[in-house]
């Protein structure tokens, strides 16, 4: 992984926990809930573990691996990008998957597609050259991200 990326998603990981964090020290609107528990619970998975990460689908074939996490600007993931097809980096293409239908099973993530169906999926660009979204390792200046 590249250190752009690395730098990337450390600044949406802390962003992303940041509102929670704020959340818990001050009176916040009804949509922002705060951390309720103070250790990793059986339904969560930290971002560094699941980036990078093998998908298997039902057959417990190896479908792809976990790209990228996409987060919107209220800290929520709005898509998992998963690397299909691809060998030694090259060859494949990147699809986004909503991470609800993404499973953990015995450990490992787990999704009810085949890989040819994730190929027949749409590519998914990580970086927009329009908008230059997905290229900046932290927000825009005076961005905020779900405050």
């Amino acid at each position: 992984m590249s250190k752009a990326t690395n730098a990337a998603l450390f600044a949406a990981i802390i962003a992303a926990s940041a509102p929670a964090a704020y959340a818990q020290t001050r009176t916040v609107p009804e949509t922002r809930v705060a951390v309720a528990h103070s250790m990793i619970q059986p339904d969560e998975i930290r971002a560094s573990k699941l980036i990078g990460a093998s998908v298997y689908d039902v057959q417990n074939r190896n479908i792809g691996s976990v790209k990228d996490v996409v987060l919107n600007k209220n800290g929520t993931v709005d898509a998992v990008v998963v690397d299909v097809g691809s060998f030694l980096g090259m060859g494949g293409k990147y699809v986004a998957i909503p991470l609800s239908d993404i499973k953990t099973d015995n450990n490992r993530l787990t999704l009810d597609r085949t890989k040819e169906q994730l190929q027949q999926m749409a590519k998914y660009e990580l970086e927009n050259p329009n908008t230059g979204a997905g290229t900046s390792p932290s927000l825009p200046t005076g961005g905020t991200l779900g405050r």
